[in-house]
């Protein structure tokens, strides 16, 4: 794999003088997922090198497990789950910790998939889905990664926009992404929602479908960041700024051509990283889509990880996205402070500074604007109106009002 990257400071002195980083051994913690690319390539392709670090990769094997290592110190970043970072400074299902988000890492490229006994009795629409949920009976049984994650926001949304209730009308439980396909094999799920290559594993091993991807809930969609705890980011900010760079020349390496996304998708399918068939990783790393239903296509908003920049940015309506849902689904009681938590969060100090060492734009506006699946438009502004606009949710009608 050759490194060669137009983005690559042409100066790169600081390495040695005050801005040198101030920790240069990094464990870095990352989940078997193709998404985690980024990380993979920067660790092991000599991306890390000319800023003065060494990135050691430390796979995990859950989120859960991810989190508690980044929170107490065992892990100094992590590839992350946007709204597990959140989640984790908000104090929701574990002790408040501040943390911050120094980059987003990907955008798109999540699966919900369908089981095969589903798919022979029909249900292969959105429609014919709710139509089963709604009946009496056993309710169907879904699985997410994380409570706070990227994936149980997904499949929320995309079944709360097509009329079925996710609190009331189906199960959801929580399990690890590499898991999913073996657990509905064994019919202990009906459904899940993950991240690459479970999906298009479960259609190749006729598992199950694709019946939605998450470019389809919200085109170009915020998904994996790259995470530390605020006090890492403060105790260590050069190191931060560096360990950015690295990811940065990483991610347009890998969307430089095709041949560079063919030799990272070999790469991560490597026993030590993703550990699973080149097969199930390539097709959809390249944005080529077939669901188990006949269908092919190549997307118009496939699995991203540098777009000139906009992917990395961590745009502050990204973030102040997932607490709206957060209220919408009554992990929260009440409103946080969704703007002031934003700019506590992201770190576009430290973005801007690494963005601009390599000569990459970045937008004044730190605000994005979005349409979703349900027709809602989403920009970041009256964060609290939005939470409570859905016609589906789990927010007290005493709290229905905005404060």
């Amino acid at each position: 794999m050759s490194k060669d990257n137009p983005t690559r400071s042409d100066n790169l002195a600081w390495i040695t003088g005050s801005d040198a980083p101030e920790k240069r051994v990094l464990d870095l913690g990352f989940m078997p997922l193709t998404d985690a690319a980024p990380l993979i390539v920067a660790a092991t392709q000599g991306f890390a090198q000319p800023y003065g670090l060494t990135l050691n990769l430390k796979r995990q094997a859950s989120w859960a497990g991810l989190r508690d290592k980044l929170i107490v110190g065992q892990l100094d970043a992590a590839h992350a789950l946007y709204g597990q970072v959140y989640g984790s400074h908000l104090g929701i299902a574990s002790t408040a910790t501040p943390m911050a988000i120094l980059m987003g890492i990907c955008q798109n490229g999540q699966a919900i998939n369908l089981s095969e006994p589903l798919k022979r009795a029909g249900v292969t629409t959105i429609e014919a889905l709710r139509t089963r949920v709604h009946q009496k009976g056993a309710k169907l049984i879904f699985a997410q990664t994380f409570p706070t994650g990227t994936h149980a926001m997904w499949l929320n949304y995309w079944l709360a926009a097509h009329g079925i209730d996710p609190l009331r009308d189906v199960s959801s439980v929580v399990l690890p992404p590499s898991l999913m396909v073996e657990h509905m094999a064994s019919g202990r799920i009906d459904g899940f929602c993950a991240g690459g290559p479970w999906g298009a594993l479960a259609v190749d091993e006729q598992q199950g479908f694709t019946l939605a991807t998450s470019q389809m809930i919200w085109p170009d969609h915020p998904e994996k960041v790259l995470a530390t705890t605020a006090d890492f980011a403060e105790q260590y900010p050069n190191t931060a700024r560096a360990l950015c760079m690295a990811v940065l020349e990483a991610s347009h390496f890998i969307e430089e051509n095709e041949e560079n996304k063919r030799s990272t998708a070999k790469l991560i399918s490597g026993r030590d990283y993703v550990d699973a068939p080149l097969s199930a990783i390539e097709p959809r790393f390249l944005g080529h889509y077939q669901d188990g239903l006949g269908n092919a296509w190549l997307d118009e908003h496939p699995l991203r990880f540098f777009d000139h920049g906009s992917v990395n940015m961590p745009w502050l309506s990204d973030g102040m996205w997932f607490m709206t849902q957060f209220l919408r689904w009554g992990l929260l009681k009440d409103d946080p402070d969704y703007l002031g938590v934003a700019r506590t969060v992201q770190r576009l100090d430290i973005y801007r500074d690494a963005a601009g060492a390599l000569g990459i734009d970045v937008p004044e506006n730190s605000m994005r604007s979005a349409r979703l699946i349900d027709g809602s438009i989403w920009d970041g502004s009256a964060p609290a109106d939005y939470a409570r606009s859905f016609a589906i949710h789990a927010i007290d009608p005493l709290r229905r009002s905005t404060p």
